[in-house]
């Protein structure tokens, strides 16, 4: 007699976008789907909340033009158009001065790269003429790295801007202002590896591949809601308040153990943060537990201020010489009719000096702190404030992690690994976690990946 084979099943523990990810390319390549969060909330690092009738984001995240997989990843949740690119890369950074405010920008020309920046490099009035004239040593010395190369593991980025030549002014009022957003730590403690990657990728290899994207709606409407919606109407079952207890290796087919009961599927993706994974992962695979606590975490804190007046002139701008690092204008987000006001986030990155601060104190030296850059806000008055934190937000990405983090394989049959923590050739960002889960799931269907997520199979996200 012939039968039918058996519909493979995929137990995704973990519903952040690494996991979402991994469960929507299980599902389009015709896998069944189970999906367990401990939370209440899906989103991972992702995640929006209401306040006195607006809604926040828990951080403000971007991406940019080259990140391919994420991009790919709204495609398929249809909603690209709710977090739409630049037309072209214009950030303005504005320091404070005794005579007011001073303004430089970093933009794109139609020149082809690398020299596409140079323009608004020389012309970027935050460094001496002298400092912008060397930048052309650190371009020529990142352009001959080899990316990938296990030696760019072993030395900070602030180290090796400083051989090319770099000033610890171009460092802190220029390389960090594109480091730390991206690594969640400053220059001088990043790894070469994973900031190269992101100026080669993001800044030089392609002259449109840092135009910046960002959502124009809470992350939950841009993430959560339409994946979770794919899922359940493609079939799949999806836990939250659901703690995966175990992942249970031992029988004839991989399983995690959910309120003691042994729940059985074909293949597992673990797609939990990193610490989570350490305590989960079971002995006896290539990958060690203690080897992925090693990995640490870095903090960012955002506080959200609502004005009753608009005070920021952009929709988003950086700031040097100022705690303040990147601002943006989120009051269509929030919900705030524009002329009810302006809500704004600030967003801090690398926030180790400060998570552990009160509300209060953070709330107050960021409303300073915005009344010096944008004078405005002096006179406006401040109608709301919050801050959110995330006190283990990213992987602390300095020299030596690049070894701790492992691929996809467990070295256990049946178990996958995802998460931004994994080895994607990316930082921990929005992308690192969306191609994590889309090699994950590769794996966790095996030989039916070629016709993964309806051609959005791997191959077809260059790293």
């Amino acid at each position: 007699m012939i039968t039918a084979p058996r519909q493979r099943r995929v137990l995704v523990v973990g519903g952040g976008l690494a996991g979402l990810s991994a469960a929507i390319q299980c599902q389009d390549a015709g896998a069944e789907v189970l999906l367990f969060e401990s939370r209440p909330r899906f989103g991972g690092a992702t995640w929006s909340f209401g306040r006195k009738g607006l809604q926040f984001d828990n951080g403000q995240h971007v991406y940019l033009r080259c990140c391919v997989a994420y991009r790919r990843f709204l495609e398929r949740l249809g909603t690209q158009d709710l977090a739409p690119l630049q037309d072209r890369l214009a950030i303005p950074v504005v320091s404070p001065s005794p005579d007011g405010p001073i303004t430089a920008w970093i933009r794109r020309s139609p020149l082809p790269a690398p020299l596409h920046l140079l323009p608004s490099l020389l012309r970027y009035r935050h460094l001496p003429l002298a400092d912008r004239v060397r930048l052309g040593l650190a371009v020529r010395a990142m352009l001959s790295c080899a990316p990938g190369s296990p030696e760019l593991d072993e030395e900070t980025f602030g180290g090796f801007l400083r051989r090319h030549g770099q000033s610890d002014m171009a460092i802190a009022l220029l390389f960090d202002l594109i480091a730390l957003p991206t690594l969640n730590v400053h220059a001088d403690e990043a790894a070469l590896g994973p900031a190269l990657k992101v100026f080669r990728t993001g800044l030089l290899d392609e002259p449109d591949g840092a135009d910046i994207g960002w959502a124009r709606v809470p992350l939950a409407r841009l993430h959560v809601d339409p994946a979770i919606e794919i899922l359940r109407k493609g079939g799949a079952v999806v836990h939250n308040k659901t703690r995966v207890e175990a992942i249970d290796l031992a029988g004839p087919r991989p399983a995690v153990r959910v309120d003691g009961e042994r729940v059985e599927g074909d293949a597992v993706i673990l797609a939990v943060a990193h610490e989570a994974a350490a305590e989960l992962l079971p002995l006896g695979g290539t990958v060690d537990p203690t080897a992925l606590r090693g990995l640490g975490t870095s903090p960012i804190i955002d506080v959200h201020l609502v004005y009753d007046r608009k005070v920021l002139p952009y929709e988003l701008a950086a700031a040097v010489h100022s705690p303040a690092q990147f601002i943006f204008d989120r009051t269509g987000a929030a919900g705030l009719a524009p002329g009810d006001g302006q809500c704004l986030a600030i967003s801090v990155s690398g926030a180790d000096a400060e998570h552990g601060d009160r509300p209060e104190e953070l709330i107050a030296r960021y409303a300073a702190a915005l009344g010096e850059l944008f004078p405005a806000a002096r006179d406006a008055r401040l109608v709301d404030a919050v801050v959110s934190r995330e006190h283990s937000a990213t992987f602390r990405a300095v020299p030596g992690t690049a070894r701790l983090r492992p691929g996809p394989l467990s070295g256990l049959p049946g178990l996958y690994l995802a998460g931004s923590w994994t080895d994607t050739g990316w930082p921990a960002t929005m992308e690192g976690a969306v191609r994590s889960g889309v090699a994950a799931a590769a794996c966790a269907l095996g030989k039916f990946a070629a016709s993964l997520g309806n051609d959005r199979s791997l191959e077809e996200v260059p790293a």
